[in-house]
């Protein structure tokens, strides 16, 4: 009888050990990655009490609908447009305006423009890269009411 030949390489239990606490290494520190990043880049809180600005939503729903505003968000040539209109598609001019232009994924790039009311819109020179960016805009109508809204804007 002859003997074959073996390659040598025996499975045991330290090597699975191993095997299996190197995968789970591995997985543990693509977690704590994704996590660590998805925290870094949370731009924060859009309320400081969740219950109290849940007591007055539909109000202030209701309100901010009665009004009927649209508003469209455009960027041509290094300027900013948010045209805002209402039902009948005429130009709003609001008693104020304030807006916050960011990316849609870290504040890092967050800038406030100065827009001013220039034919029916409001414009501010803004110098941006193409993406996906959010202006978290805040007016106040001639009567009083608030006008709070996200608007996207996707540059290409």
């Amino acid at each position: 009888m002859t003997q074959e030949k073996q390659s040598g390489f025996r499975m045991t239990g330290r090597k699975v050990l191993i095997i299996a606490v190197s995968s789970f290494g591995v997985i543990l520190a693509a977690n704590l990655t994704l996590a660590f990043n998805a925290v870094s880049t949370f731009p924060g809180l859009e309320v400081d009490n969740s219950f109290v600005a849940s007591q007055n939503f539909n109000q202030e729903l209701a309100e901010q609908l009665a009004l009927g505003w649209d508003v469209k968000a455009t960027h041509r040539e290094g300027e900013l447009t948010l045209a805002i209109t209402d039902p009948e598609g005429n130009p709003v001019r609001v008693a104020y305006l304030d807006a916050v232009l960011g990316a849609a994924t870290h504040v890092r790039d967050d800038q406030v423009p100065e827009f001013r009311f220039i034919d029916g819109a409001y414009r501010a020179p803004v110098e941006i890269g193409n993406g996906n960016w959010n202006i978290r805009m805040h007016a106040v109508a001639a009567d009083g009411t608030e006008f709070r809204q996200r608007v996207v804007l996707h540059l290409r």
